[in-house]
């Protein structure tokens, strides 16, 4: 994905939507290290990595477990808090998203960061040439 080629129109954003889709493996490979890279040093990361290097995927999915929002919860209310967003990011994160609750009955606080806006911004440009 990319975040700075958000203008996607028509017959681009087709293009693009085909080759996201057509190379799922290795696009999914390539946002994991990123994700990896960025958020490696992170507190809750670190308590599982034990030292690996942060972009080391198969560490990744040896080590970390899969979570539900129940296991980030403490983390994500410290940060609330006014704890530092290294907690959970290696960006500073810039807003907390609240859901509606309505699938689980209870709104969920949901960290979000400046880059959010454009991804967000990314996906829509994408979607509407689909649904026209």
């Amino acid at each position: 994905m990319d975040g700075k080629k958000l203008e996607y129109k028509g017959e681009e954003a087709l293009k693009e939507v085909e080759y996201l889709t057509s190379n799922a493996p290795q696009c999914q490979e390539n946002v994991l290290k990123e994700i990896l890279k960025r958020n490696g040093s992170t507190e809750y990361l670190n308590k599982y990595l034990e030292g690996s290097t942060s972009y080391d995927i198969l560490a990744f999915k040896n080590l970390v477990p899969v979570i539900t929002y129940a296991d980030i919860r403490p983390f994500i209310q410290r940060i609330a808090n006014g704890e530092d967003s290294s907690l959970l990011s290696g960006h500073t994160i810039t807003e907390m998203l609240c859901s509606s609750g309505t699938s689980a009955g209870e709104p969920k606080l949901m960290p979000s960061i400046a880059q959010d806006l454009d991804r967000r911004t990314f996906l829509y440009n994408l979607i509407m040439p689909i649904i026209n």
